[in-house]
């Protein structure tokens, strides 16, 4: 059984290696596959302005998975200046993966996206002023690692709402952040650029009040 406890400064090496495999399989798990300008999205961020917020599950003396909370009031960057300052980097933005994704991108938002609600990383409601992410290693999924992690998360958020997104083709996440007293909110547009198995992806975003509905 993993060991949920907070993220201490000696994990982050460990880490940053578990962030590279926690979203294999996953439709979430292809994005423009440069593995530090997608860090520097969706982990090192949390690690500067939210590593109270930031737990692990840790079984056998490994780490096999992580929560990033993002509590009200924190001094996080927008999701959108994160991935243009990701982009800008030439170690991301000349690797063909990455030339791919983008011209992905360009064409969905030229096409299908025109017809759609942006799809964003953010929801700014009042009532769910939180969000979080949360990846377990393929070894780590159906022990109760992710649960943990949630149950940590919800004790440090005290009384605030929260709320996340997937994608509606991730049937496993939903599944387990509706058993969490997560639920759908919103429309679901299409992810620009991001393909799973060759197809366009959507964004589902989920909200829950505390306590969970």
């Amino acid at each position: 059984m993993a060991v949920i406890r907070a993220y201490r400064d000696a994990d982050a090496r460990a880490l940053r290696a578990l962030f590279v495999r926690a979203g294999e399989g996953s439709p979430s798990g292809e994005l423009w596959r440069h593995p530090a300008s997608e860090r520097a999205v969706y982990l090192d961020p949390y690690i500067e302005h939210c590593p109270g917020s930031l737990f692990v599950a840790e079984a056998d003396g490994a780490l096999v998975g992580y929560l990033t909370g993002c509590p009200p009031g924190s001094s996080l960057p927008a999701e959108d200046d994160r991935l243009i300052a990701a982009f800008r980097s030439p170690a991301a933005l000349l690797r063909p993966a990455t030339v791919r994704f983008l011209g992905r991108a360009a064409l969905d938002l030229a096409t299908v996206c025109r017809r759609e609600p942006s799809a964003s990383g953010e929801l700014k409601d009042d009532r769910w002023p939180a969000h979080l992410h949360i990846d377990v290693a393929p070894e780590a999924r159906g022990t109760g690692a992710a649960y943990g992690l949630m149950a940590a998360w919800t004790e440090a958020l005290g009384g605030a709402g929260c709320h996340l997104q997937t994608l509606v083709e991730n049937v496993r996440a939903v599944r387990f952040f509706e058993r969490c007293g997560f639920v759908p909110y919103g429309p679901s547009p299409t992810v620009p650029g991001v393909r799973h198995r060759g197809a366009r992806v959507h964004q589902l975003t989920m909200v829950r009040p505390f306590p969970a509905a």
